[in-house]
């Protein structure tokens, strides 16, 4: 490799970060802890965890580090969302200081399991309580296991998700040179997201539903592929939406993945958009080849049995515009409505609901702004702003 394209590279993955990560200390636990009153609190979300981190040791603040294990570990984080919080936003507070309730996310308690049986009790416990849905979050590239957390929470809180929300937390290293790294331990992930799905339709559970972002996409594909050759794709009927955001996955390797895992028959998802900065840098680092996130061939990912959501012409939360899905206020919340019915009602070819909320919302985006959603069976434009 020449001294250019050593530079390059180095460039490229120090950009990156803007787009997974937004933290320069990876701490979940504050030093002390800062009380604040009830009435300045929005709600406390209970997030459990199967994860593929090391517990941290020389800094136990972060709970989990980004050193692989070879064993899948469980916890359960108590967060709290102040009042204060805006939809599409994650406060939280600056460098090292602590955090305040009243005005960031924190994280209150943190509960370990001893393994998997204690923790399938603990979680079945919660799903049956919340109305036998869950929701699996797998985070992207240059995440620390408190981004994973408090995004999901932030989700959770923004889409009013009416189940258990779970994190599978894979060993993300946090580091703006660890894109290698990362994507090896995304690959080691693979058995341990398997076994944590195939845990979770054990329960009570009727429909697991998954969102993943960015490097998780290749993660959450390989683990689907995985239950396809086994026979079992869709967990025994409980499989619910599978959404993918962002997916920074080659694609002629998700066409093969997809071939391997056939044309769902729940609604399945990819969030794209051809202005996502974060991934023509992934792109780069891959050989200028083209990921999925910002593919321009909507009607060719579509032909797989999938539905394709072009967010180019909406507004990022981010510089590189790499979570819209996440941060940007409309999309978060029509994210929300389509889950909070049960994929076992939709299908890929309704979208009905989805053009009666961008009618409703359209005005408080405030600008401009259309999303073209592909299907097998149609296109659709809603506009979503004026």
């Amino acid at each position: 490799m020449t001294v250019r394209s050593n530079t390059l590279l180095v460039a490229a993955i120090a950009l990156l970060v803007a787009g997974c990560a937004g933290q320069n200390t990876h701490d979940l636990l504050s030093k002390t802890t800062i009380t604040a009153p009830a009435s300045d609190i929005a709600a406390t979300h209970q997030i459990f965890v199967a994860t593929t981190r090391q517990k941290a040791t020389k800094d136990p603040r972060q709970v989990f580090d980004g050193d692989r294990s070879l064993t899948t570990s469980y916890a359960r984080v108590d967060v709290t969302v102040p009042k204060s919080h805006q939809v599409g936003a994650i406060e939280r507070a600056k460098g090292s200081a602590n955090s305040n309730p009243a005005k960031d996310f924190t994280a209150k308690d943190v509960a370990f399991y001893d393994g998997a049986p204690q923790f399938a009790k603990a979680v079945g416990a919660d799903i049956a309580m919340r109305g036998d849905r869950a929701l699996v979050f797998v985070h992207g590239f240059n995440n620390g296991f408190d981004d994973g957390i408090y995004r999901l929470t932030q989700i959770a809180h923004d889409t009013k998700y009416p189940g258990t929300p779970v994190l599978f937390s894979w060993a993300s290293s946090a580091k703006t040179t660890g894109y290698l790294y990362d994507r090896d331990s995304a690959t080691a992930a693979r058995d341990d997201l398997e076994a944590t799905l195939r845990m979770l339709a054990k329960t009570k559970v009727k429909s697991i539903d998954i969102i993943a972002h960015s490097m998780g996409n290749w993660l959450t594909m390989e683990a689907l592929r995985q239950l396809a050759i086994t026979g079992d794709r869709d967990l025994g009927g409980k499989l619910g939406y599978v959404i993918l955001a962002s997916p920074d996955i080659d694609v002629d390797v998700f066409k093969k993945q997809m071939i391997r895992y056939g044309k769902p028959t729940k609604p399945f998802a990819i969030l794209l958009s051809g202005d996502d900065r974060a991934l023509k840098l992934s792109s780069f680092i891959s050989g200028d080849k083209p990921r999925v996130g910002d593919y321009g061939n909507a009607a060719d990912l579509a032909s797989y049995g999938v539905s394709v959501v072009d967010l180019t012409k909406t507004k990022g939360g981010d510089q590189l515009n790499h979570a819209k899905f996440a941060d940007n206020p409309f999309l978060v919340q029509l994210l929300g409505d389509r889950l909070r019915a049960p994929a076992g009602l939709a299908s890929d070819e309704d979208t009905q609901p989805i053009e009666n909320l961008g009618q409703g919302l359209g005005k408080a985006v405030g600008s401009v702004a259309e999303i073209v959603i592909t299907t097998p069976f149609k296109v659709l434009t809603i506009a979503t702003g004026g």
